[in-house]
This record gives structure tokens, C-alpha cells and sequence, in this order.
């Protein structure tokens, strides 16, 4: 573990100092997991490289997209860019499991620091690393042929909501590895989210599903983002006529914001119980 540079307590000057803490604080704990970063080189690759493998495996050994008007790349590539918003997961949980199994959580929170720093550093070094891996997706995803059409603005407004659902993904972790408590129990959980990501239009259109499942698969939030970013890249997006589908931009904003509110105070909550 690196050493964390930390401060006094922060007196009651006001809200801005507050914030000011707050920002110091959280920035410490950013910059102790980006030395874990090149400490642990070989992690880090790995977790770039498993998505591309994927998406080379579906685009010439498995198959996605098929059944698409045009080019399966350019269905294919936008859901495996949200895809990728899911998984990678386990490498946050693992960290805050370890930290909590080393007694580092502990430590951290006897000190003289804003309480929540600890997940708010281990957030943004998890987006931080988002950016990177969406850049080395999209890379790849051009290598193979995929192209967006709908101009610079309608990219970043899809790169934004990539990164809203990885926000949003990522308390998810945070508190079920918080819950699961041990690094052992990462595995057990990690595999609640492989249903969620292939029980998505990722893959394949709803349409080509039974019409039960197809309804089920719409209504993903994975779905939501996959289908909003295929239109603001201007790709095909195997349009089914519902109201899912009609509105996925919609959805693919609610949804993420849905889970943040939900599991962001669980995690905030589960965080100051710890050790009482």
C-alpha cells in the first residue's frame, strides 16, 4: 500500500473549506490507487484486454449482430462498448475486499479525513480507467470496421452515457463488495453480473427472441444504453417499435441514475458502519 498524505480535521470555516477537504482528501486516495496502477501493470492490462478479446471472438469466431441490416460490426461494437461499462467490475471489489480484509479501511477511517474519501478515490480511479478502456474498445472496434456517422457531438453525448452506466455499475460493486466482505466471496458475486450483461440486446436484436424475452431484454438498463448509444452513433440498432426502444436515450439516463440513487447512500451507509 502507498502512503497517504492526510490532513487535520477540517474546522468549521464553512461549506467551501468543507469542500475543499473533501477534494484533498478524495484526490489522496485517487492518486493511491493510480500508484497501485503501475505497482500492478500486469492487472491493468488485463483488464483491457479481456473486452477486446471478446469483442474479436463475437465479431469472427461466435457472430453478433447477425440478422442486422448492413455491417454486424456496427451492432455489434456499440453493445460491446457497453458491455464493457459492466464488467471489469471485480477489480474494484477485489480492492475494497482487500483493503477491508488487510484492516487498510480501518486505518483509513481513524484518521483525520473526510469519511467518504476512501470511495470516492476508488471511484474515480475506476473511471479514470473507464476512459482508458473505452479508448482502447473504440480503437479496436474501428480496426475492425465499425464507423460512427452522426458527427463529433452525438459521440461524446454516447461516451457520456458509456460512462453514466459504468458510474452507476460501479456502486453497484462497491457495496456488494463492502457486503461480501472477503476477497474469497468476489467470484460468487462478480457472477451476478454475466446474466445481466448477456440478458441484453449486446448481441442480438429482441426481435430475433421469443416475444416473452425479447420484453425482458428491452427493459435492461445495458439495453437502454447499447440502444441509445447505436443511435447517437448512427449505427443500427434493430428497432422493435416499443416504448423501450422508442425511448432509449430516456431510459438509458434513468436508469443509471436509478441505480446510483439507489446503491450510492447504501454504500455511504454501509462504509461509516464498518467496524462499529
Amino acid at each position: 500500500m502507498s502512503a497517504a498524505t492526510t490532513t487535520a480535521v477540517p474546522g468549521p470555516e464553512g461549506a467551501a473549506s468543507r469542500f475543499g477537504w473533501a477534494l484533498a482528501d478524495s484526490w489522496t486516495m485517487t492518486r493511491r490507487e493510480l500508484a497501485h496502477w503501475a505497482r500492478q501493470p500486469v492487472a491493468v492490462v488485463v483488464n483491457l484486454v479481456f473486452p477486446v478479446m471478446l469483442l474479436l471472438m463475437f465479431t469472427y469466431l461466435v457472430g453478433g449482430g447477425r440478422g442486422v441490416p448492413g455491417d454486424p460490426t456496427e451492432y455489434l461494437v456499440p453493445g460491446m462498448l457497453a458491455l464493457t461499462m459492466a464488467f471489469g467490475l471485480e477489480a474494484t471489489m477485489l480492492a475494497v475486499t482487500q483493503d477491508l480484509g488487510k484492516g487498510v479501511i480501518d486505518r483509513f477511517r481513524s484518521m483525520p479525513m473526510v469519511p467518504g474519501a476512501v470511495l470516492v478515490g476508488r471511484s474515480a480511479a475506476d473511471m479514470l480507467q473507464s476512459v482508458v478502456s473505452l479508448a482502447v474498445m473504440t480503437g479496436v472496434g474501428y480496426a475492425v470496421g465499425w464507423r460512427w456517422h452522426n458527427g463529433a457531438a452525438a459521440a461524446l453525448g454516447a461516451v457520456g452515457l458509456l460512462l453514466l452506466l459504468r458510474f452507476a455499475m460501479l456502486w453497484v460493486g462497491i457495496q456488494l463488495a463492502m457486503v461480501a466482505g472477503r476477497p474469497e466471496m468476489v467470484t460468487a458475486v462478480q457472477i451476478l453480473v454475466w446474466p445481466v450483461g448477456f440478458l441484453s440486446n449486446v448481441f442480438a436484436t429482441p426481435a430475433s427472441m421469443p416475444g416473452w424475452l425479447g420484453a425482458v431484454v428491452e427493459w435492461n438498463p445495458m439495453s437502454a444504453t447499447a440502444t441509445a448509444v447505436r443511435e447517437l452513433f448512427g449505427n443500427p440498432g434493430g428497432a422493435t417499435g416499443s416504448w423501450a426502444a422508442e425511448n432509449a436515450e430516456l431510459l438509458a439516463v434513468l436508469w443509471p441514475v436509478a441505480i446510483i440513487a439507489a446503491f450510492f447512500p447504501l454504500a455511504v451507509r454501509k462504509f461509516a458502519r464498518l467496524s462499529r
